[in-house]
């Protein structure tokens, strides 16, 4: 028997996924007693120790201004001045995943986003995870453990396997899923209700 559910494909560190928080929190509660949801990670910039080029980081100031701009959501621009950015969102996708195994996935998405682009500190960093996770409620030595452990890697490889076999262009993303077809689903940043309207027209 299949299941319908819809997909929120997503990267903690995604500025425009930052810029839908609000839209996507109205429409998740008007999908609540419709339609089962699962979150997935994306995963948009692969693990890396060097520093972001000077080119890329103006390049996403400039998708912050824009995202700010169109869509009302408050940044914090100091974080290009007081931290060392690194294209590198694995980690707090990995972090995203641990949380998922505590029930508290959601939590962990809102305190990288809170970290990042209102308090100026890196998600890139291990120890800002790491307090994020005690933030939350999970023991931090523990999730430091689990960090780097095999189980997390195969579960965050076979994550991604998924998401790539999904019809989706880029983050964020929404699939339905209808009698084991996967059918995207257009994302209005401003208006959940066409949103509803169209994941609807479906069921």
């Amino acid at each position: 028997m299949s299941v319908n559910k819809l997909i929120y494909v997503h990267d903690p560190m995604c500025s425009w996924c930052w810029g839908y928080k609000p839209t996507w929190q109205k429409l998740e509660s008007a999908l609540a007693n419709i339609l089962p949801i699962e979150y997935r990670i994306g995963g948009l910039a692969a693990d890396s120790d060097q520093p972001m080029s000077a080119d890329m980081q103006l390049q996403l100031q400039a998708i912050w201004q824009k995202i700010s701009s169109q869509l009302g959501t408050e940044f914090n621009f100091g974080f290009w001045q007081e931290c060392q950015p690194r294209r590198s969102t694995y980690p707090s996708c990995r972090a995203a995943l641990i949380a998922r195994g505590f029930n508290k996935e959601p939590q962990m998405i809102a305190a990288i986003q809170q970290a990042y682009y209102l308090k100026a500190q890196n998600p890139s960093d291990e120890d800002v995870l790491i307090k994020l996770s005690e933030k939350i409620g999970l023991d931090a030595s523990l999730f430091a453990q689990y960090l780097h452990s095999n189980e997390l890697k195969r579960r965050f490889d076979d994550e991604l396997n998924y998401v790539r076999s999904l019809p989706i262009q880029g983050f964020p993303s929404l699939v339905l899923i209808r009698n084991n077809r996967a059918y995207p689903i257009a994302i209005n940043y401003t208006d959940w209700q066409q949103t509803l309207s169209e994941i609807q027209s479906y069921l």
